[in-house]
């Protein structure tokens, strides 16, 4: 029977609770399902690559890496990267529909103002 090392412990504890800490943001809705799932996906990599140190070592020589610390980091920053891309692209299709509600806004201003002004003109007159 093969033992954990300390930093499969260690590793195996961190996905864990970042499990446990995604579902409870998503509980308490403050994280959505729709993000949810990368992170819990992030998870799954992390106790997989944590876990079996067969796959780590294979894929580490598969990519011709040097260590597997720094396959396990180059996974850490391909995840980094992609949500930063994809929070990127989410925050300008936001900033894309707040101009656009904006445009509306004021546009229903100008013309609730003018309807006002017609109805007092009317009652003026």
């Amino acid at each position: 029977m093969q033992f954990l090392s300390r930093t499969q412990v260690v590793v195996a504890i961190g996905a864990v609770l970042l499990a446990l800490y995604v579902l409870d943001l998503v509980r308490r809705r403050r994280l959505s399902e729709e993000y949810s799932f990368a992170w819990v996906a992030a998870t799954v990599t992390i106790a997989v690559l944590g876990f079996s140190t067969p796959i780590l070592v294979g894929l580490t020589r598969l990519l011709g890496v040097v260590m597997e610390v720094s396959t396990v980091f180059a996974f850490g920053i391909a995840f980094s990267l992609a949500m930063l891309l994809y929070l990127s692209v989410r925050l300008s299709r936001l900033g894309t529909e707040k101009d656009a509600m904006v445009r509306e806004l004021a546009l229903l201003r100008y013309e609730f103002e003018a309807e006002r002004r017609a109805m007092a003109e009317r009652n003026g007159a």
